[in-house]
């Protein structure tokens, strides 16, 4: 099954990778997983067999801060195939903290034993932390920190960790509110009842995910955090959680079946063949305030409680939709804390101040601190010398 996934997939990846060698002057792969998981090469279409199959070079980034970096670098030269290791040219070391004056003679030593280039000892970046998380693994760190990673603030906002959770990085803005701490929960411990807000947030697979949340017990904490005055927002998937039923009759996310949602909002969500991918903007119905951001879902919901939807689009559409009390209400839109006039139109609505900075150009700032920092030190003109 999965070596015919395999043949499947990898001719259509190559051609999005032609289309993108076509408008651009450098592809950056990034690879998933990696590359020593010799158990998977045989399937591979992310690492070491994309790079076969489009003779693209490899550049392996060992993360010093994990610890054991040598071996893992030079136990990759050791495990996988020669043809595959032929393909990695050079390597750079990331994430070192102190002097990096006492690893000089780790990347001598790891050049050696594998042949490769080294590129680049980078230290640690000490501003990383404002910038969006790479992938779901950084939710756990979050859970794990005092307060979720987040500002001690007046508005307490529990976020509850679901297995396929998505689109995280929609928590980030307010992450970065000062009167704002986010508590993300997984699971194991009922959700907080001292909550102001509780956030569902986007879901790859929202029946399932909906399946897990009653699992936990969270229904029930959802539903008792409302009848006590507290408030409810879902984004996307989270959203579509918070209706009567969510009917997946064609099976677009296994079985074809019709479950019952959280009952929350009078709406009704119906998955269909069609996926909305696109930018979008608008107000917030309330306060009219303006944001930027965009739709990535399979579904339509409908319903009497979309009659208060709580975003219009600037085509004049309704998105979204508010219960008749206001406590409970989700949206479609990802991104909408990101815009600072929504935000802190939403961060009013709940009784709190927003800082008044721009997260867009904090994010900005922030990254082209990084690449001054990576040119510093990786030898980028031996990088570019390297690709093809």
């Amino acid at each position: 099954e999965f070596q015919s996934m395999k043949r499947d997939l990898m001719p259509a990846v190559l051609q999005s990778f032609e289309r993108l060698k076509a408008d651009a002057d450098i592809v950056l792969v990034e690879g998933a997983g990696s590359a020593s998981e010799i158990n998977l090469r045989a399937n591979d279409i992310a690492n070491m067999g994309f790079s076969r199959a489009a003779d693209v070079p490899v550049i392996l980034i060992g993360d010093i801060d994990r610890g054991g970096v040598i071996a893992s670098l030079v136990g990759t030269k050791h495990v996988v195939a020669p043809d595959d290791a032929a393909m990695i040219r050079g390597f750079i070391i990331n994430k070192m903290r102190g002097d990096p004056a006492l690893f000089l003679d780790g990347m001598i030593e790891i050049a050696r034993m594998t042949g490769w280039r080294a590129l680049g000892l980078v230290p640690f970046f000490e501003e990383a932390h404002r910038l969006p998380a790479e992938d779901a693994l950084a939710l756990r760190d979050l859970a794990r920190s005092d307060g979720g990673g987040g500002a001690v603030g007046d508005l307490k906002i529990v976020v509850p960790v679901l297995p396929r959770i998505s689109n995280f990085d929609d928590l980030d803005p307010l992450r970065s509110e000062p009167g704002v701490s986010i508590e993300m929960i997984e699971p194991g411990p009922p959700l907080p009842r001292d909550a102001s807000l509780i956030l569902l947030p986007g879901s790859k697979s929202t029946i399932d995910d909906l399946a897990a949340l009653c699992a936990e017990g969270w229904d029930i904490d959802i539903k008792a955090h409302v009848r006590g005055g507290g408030r409810v927002l879902g984004l996307c998937g989270g959203y579509q959680m918070l209706g009567q039923t969510i009917a997946d009759p064609h099976g677009i996310e296994g079985a074809p079946r019709t479950v019952d949602g959280l009952g929350l909002l009078n709406v009704e969500t119906t998955f269909g063949d069609d996926k909305t991918l696109t930018e979008i903007s608008g107000v917030l119905t309330n306060s009219g305030a303006a944001f930027r951001g965009y739709e990535i879902h399979v579904g339509r919901t409908s319903g009497p409680d979309t009659d208060r939807p709580l975003l219009r689009f600037a085509d004049g559409r309704p998105d979204g939709a508010v219960s008749r009390d206001g406590r409970v209400s989700g949206c479609y839109v990802h991104g909408l804390f990101t815009a600072d006039a929504a935000r802190a139109a939403i961060l009013a609505e709940l009784g709190v101040a927003a800082s008044g900075d721009s997260y867009e150009a904090t994010i900005d700032v922030t990254l082209d601190r990084l690449a001054r920092h990576l040119a510093e030190h990786i030898d980028v003109e031996a990088l570019l010398s390297l690709a093809r």
